[in-house]
C-alpha cells in the first residue's frame, strides 16, 4: 500500500490522528459554469481526516477510527452525492457537491460528532482528493468550531 503524505496543519495539541478512506461516488454540478461537470460522473475520492486534541477518552482514543468511517464512508460510498440532503439544493451553490463544498460539509459532520465528546477533540483539517492530481484542503477557522 502506498502511504500518502498530506499538507500538515500547525497546531499545539498533544495528539494528532489521521484517517484515510476511499469513497466511490458520483456527482454533478448543476451550473452552466461547471462545463463538463454538469453531467453525472464519478470519482474514487480519497478522504484524509485530521483530528487533534490534548485528552483521550476512557478507552485511550482521541476518536475511534470506526466512528469517522461511519460518518463519511457508510452513508456516502457508492451513491450519487446530489441525492443526499447535504448536496441536494440546486438553488444554493453552497450545496453543489464541488470538492470544496464536500470538504467543508464533511468537516462539519465530523466536528458536530466531536463536539458531543467530553474530551473535545477538534477536526483541524479535512482533505478531499478528487483525482490523482487535484485535491482540496479544508482548514477550519477558530469561529467554525462553535457549530
Amino acid at each position: 500500500m502506498l502511504h500518502q503524505f498530506y499538507p500538515q496543519v500547525p497546531h499545539e495539541y498533544r495528539y494528532e490522528l489521521n484517517k484515510d478512506m476511499h469513497l466511490a461516488a458520483a456527482h454533478f454540478i448543476p451550473s452552466e459554469a461547471a462545463g463538463k461537470c454538469q453531467d453525472i460522473h464519478g470519482h474514487t475520492y480519497v478522504i484524509n481526516i485530521t483530528v487533534a486534541g490534548d485528552q483521550l477518552d476512557s478507552s485511550g482514543f482521541l476518536i475511534d477510527f470506526k466512528i469517522l468511517k461511519s460518518l463519511i464512508h457508510r452513508p456516502f460510498d457508492h451513491t450519487l452525492l446530489n441525492d443526499h440532503e447535504l448536496f441536494s439544493n440546486e438553488e444554493d451553490s453552497w450545496s453543489f457537491p464541488t470538492t470544496e463544498v464536500i470538504a467543508g460539509k464533511f468537516w462539519k459532520l465530523i466536528q458536530s460528532e466531536l463536539n458531543e465528546l467530553a474530551h473535545q477533540p477538534k477536526c483541524v483539517q479535512l482533505l478531499v482528493r478528487e483525482t490523482p492530481t487535484s485535491y482540496v484542503v479544508f482548514r477550519p477557522k477558530k469561529e467554525d468550531f462553535a457549530i
